[in-house]
């Protein structure tokens, strides 16, 4: 089986955007709040937009089940006020539950969280517990910089996230550590420099910290190839000796993960070379921050199955744990899912 852990409903009907953008037009000043009862969106909608993409995508490049959670540009969670964020968030998390319900045997729902600047990360709490609860999410994506740029929240290590990381091990379900739009597009490229960088910042601020002396069986999931961490990986060794950490196999490789979504056959080849294969999962992010073919290849950037069947580092053994085996142990609730569809 493949298993993409990484996956987002960028296709998603575009009432959905129209209701955001009277959201955002409320926070601006512009015109009441919308009510979430005033956006509908049909079963056949979401039949529509996920056949006609990610289903036909996932059939044509081999792929069998996504963890799908909202569009992570969309999460904005720098836009308006928290009671915005929780509104948002919960409108999401329904849609994606909705694609799960509808496709039961090949996607399964990760979930938004309602974070807010400066609000204490405690009050996402109430939404995660519904989205495990009621709506089946296997996974949560986590923004450490929900100001989307400026970087105001304290370090994931900080004790304020512990509520959050507390759940986490509680419900059995990873985190995916995933940055949202940068609110300085003037400057900073939403799916380039921002997310790549927070990526390497997300890593580096678990580097310094100690968190997993306090939640060892606490799993987070540093998307994108974890940014610059492979490629840098003597650079973070040496750091971690410098400020009297254990080895990095000993200090994070224990909780911390990364994906496949790295768009060339030598990112690939390098990831599964530096990284110990058990701590890479089968990711593509397919329809995401590239989308076209790669005119060297013919192929699309973002079909990540052709780079991992490709990778020399990698055993067939080796190639199975990252498509499948590391995502049933990474991910046990999903797992369990999968087992109950006797998949």
């Amino acid at each position: 089986m493949i298993i993409d852990i990484h996956g987002h409903y960028t296709t998603a009907p575009a009432q959905l955007g129209a209701w955001r953008d009277l959201q955002i037009a409320f926070t601006k000043g512009d015109g009441e709040a919308p009510d979430p009862a005033s956006l509908h969106i049909s079963d056949d909608d979401i039949r529509e937009t996920i056949e006609a993409n990610q289903l036909k995508l996932m059939n044509e490049r081999g792929s069998d089940v996504t963890v799908f959670s909202p569009r992570a540009s969309f999460m904005a969670h720098h836009i308006g006020d928290l009671a915005v964020s929780e509104t948002w968030a919960r409108i999401c998390n329904d849609l994606v539950a909705r694609v799960s319900e509808l496709f039961p045997d090949r996607f399964l729902m990760g979930a938004m969280l309602p974070q807010s600047p400066g609000v204490d990360p405690k009050t996402t709490v109430a939404e995660l517990t519904r989205a495990v609860e009621e709506l089946g999410a296997v996974t949560v994506n986590l923004n450490p910089d929900p100001s989307g740029g400026k970087w105001s929240a304290p370090a994931l290590t900080d004790r304020s996230w512990y509520p959050i990381y507390e759940k986490l091990v509680e419900y059995e379900i990873p985190a995916m550590v995933h940055v949202s739009t940068t609110c300085r597009p003037d400057v900073f490229h939403t799916t380039g420099d921002h997310y790549l960088g927070a990526d390497t910042t997300a890593f580096m601020q678990l580097l310094k910290g100690d968190l997993f002396k306090d939640f060892p069986d606490l799993k987070l999931v540093i998307p994108h190839g974890g940014g610059a961490v492979p490629y840098h990986w003597g650079r973070f060794r040496g750091l971690a000796m410098a400020l009297g950490k254990p080895e990095l196999e000993e200090h994070l490789l224990k909780n911390v993960y990364f994906d496949t979504c790295v768009y060339h056959q030598p990112g690939i080849d390098l990831l599964t070379d530096v990284i110990p294969t058990e701590n890479i999962l089968f990711a593509s992010e397919m329809i995401g921050a590239v989308r076209d073919i790669d005119p060297r290849t013919g192929h699309y950037f973002d079909d990540t199955k052709r780079y991992v069947d490709r990778a020399t580092n990698l055993s067939d053994f080796q190639r199975d744990l990252v498509f499948e085996g590391n995502a049933r142990i990474v991910y046990p609730r999903l797992d369990r899912a999968l087992k109950a569809r006797g998949l």
